[in-house]
C-alpha cells in the first residue's frame, strides 16, 4: 500500500510520515502533564504542525509500564476539546481501546483511531467498523500494568507475526477493510531490550502484510538502557532509531520531537532518491 486516504489529506506512504504525540495525561512517561489545560496543549499542537507533523496523536490515558486505567468519561473529558479544535484542520488520531471513545473521537473529527490493544476490548471491533477510519494495530503482551513483568517470546517476530495474522482476520471478520490497517509491534509493549533490538533489526520483515508499519521508538526506555539519559534527553538518540526504522521499512514514525525527526527523515529521503 502506497497511499491512505485521511479526513484531509492523502498520504504518500513511500515518503516518511511523522505523527506527532500529544499526551493531555498527568502520568505518561515522557510528557505526563505538560499539556494538560487546553491552551498548553493547543500550543504544543501547533508547534508540532507547523514543524511537518501529518498526524497529531491525542491520548487521554498513560499506557507507560505500570500505568493504572482511567474510565471512558476521563478519557473523553482530556481528548475531546483537544480533537474539536484541531480535527476541522488537522488529521487526528485517537489513541484508545474503548469503544467510547472511539466513537465520539470520531464523530468529533477524528481521522485514525491508534489502539495499543489492536481492538480487543468489548466493543472494540464492532466500533472501528462503524466508524470507518484507518485503525492501528499495535501488539502488546500483557496489559500496561504487567506488559515489562519479565516478556517472554518462542521467537519475537514470529510470535508478533501470528498476532497480527489474527488480529487482521477478526478485522475483516467485523467488516474492516484491510487497506485501512496500520500495524505497530509495540516497541517496549511487553519487550525487554533485546526483543527491540531484535524488532528493529527484523522491522522488514512485517513487510509480508503488505500494510503500512508504524514505529513508537521514541524517548523510550530501551534507550535509556544504552545512553542512561532521562526520557527528556534522549531526543538525538531517539532520531537516529526513527531513521533506522524508516530504513527497515516503517512508514509513520511515531515521535515527541518532531521537528527533529522531520529535519532527519526528509534529509535521508532526499539522499535516498537524489537523482532519481
Amino acid at each position: 500500500m502506497e497511499l491512505l486516504r485521511l479526513k484531509h489529506q492523502t498520504l504518500d506512504l513511500t515518503r516518511p510520515q511523522v505523527m506527532g504525540i500529544l499526551n493531555v495525561t498527568d502520568d505518561s512517561f515522557s510528557d505526563g502533564g505538560l499539556y494538560l489545560d487546553q491552551d498548553s496543549a493547543k500550543h504544543q499542537a501547533e508547534q508540532m504542525i507547523s514543524a511537518g507533523a501529518t498526524i497529531i496523536d491525542v491520548g487521554g490515558e498513560s499506557t507507560r509500564p505500570g500505568a493504572a486505567s482511567v474510565s471512558g468519561q476521563q478519557e473523553l473529558d482530556r481528548v475531546m476539546p483537544i480533537i474539536e479544535w484541531l480535527a476541522p484542520e488537522v488529521d487526528v488520531s485517537i489513541d484508545t481501546n474503548k469503544a467510547i471513545v472511539m466513537r465520539s473521537a470520531v464523530h468529533a473529527g477524528a481521522a485514525m483511531i491508534n489502539d495499543v490493544c489492536a481492538l480487543t476490548q468489548e466493543g472494540a471491533l464492532v466500533a472501528a467498523a462503524e466508524v470507518d477510519v484507518p485503525i492501528c494495530l499495535m501488539h502488546m503482551q500483557g496489559t500496561p500494568r504487567t506488559m515489562q513483568a519479565e516478556p517472554r517470546y518462542t521467537d519475537v517476530i514470529d510470535d508478533i507475526k501470528a498476532f497480527f495474522s489474527t488480529r487482521i482476520k477478526a478485522c475483516d471478520k467485523a467488516g474492516i477493510k484491510t487497506n485501512r490497517i496500520i500495524l505497530d509491534p509495540g516497541f517496549g509493549f511487553g519487550k525487554d531490550l533485546q526483543h527491540n533490538v531484535e524488532l528493529l533489526r527484523r522491522l522488514s520483515e512485517f513487510k509480508q502484510f503488505g500494510l503500512p508499519v508504524l514505529a513508537g521508538l521514541s524517548r523510550k526506555s530501551m534507550i535509556g538502557a544504552v545512553i542512561d539519559k532521562p526520557p527528556h534527553e534522549r531526543v538525538a538518540a531517539s532520531v537516529a532509531l526513527a531513521v533506522l526504522a524508516w530504513q527497515q521499512g516503517a512508514s509513520f514514525i511515531r515521535v515527541h520531537d518532531v521537528v527533529e525527526t522531520v529535519d532527519a527523515l526528509s534529509m535521508v529521503h532526499f539522499v535516498e532518491n537524489f537523482g532519481e
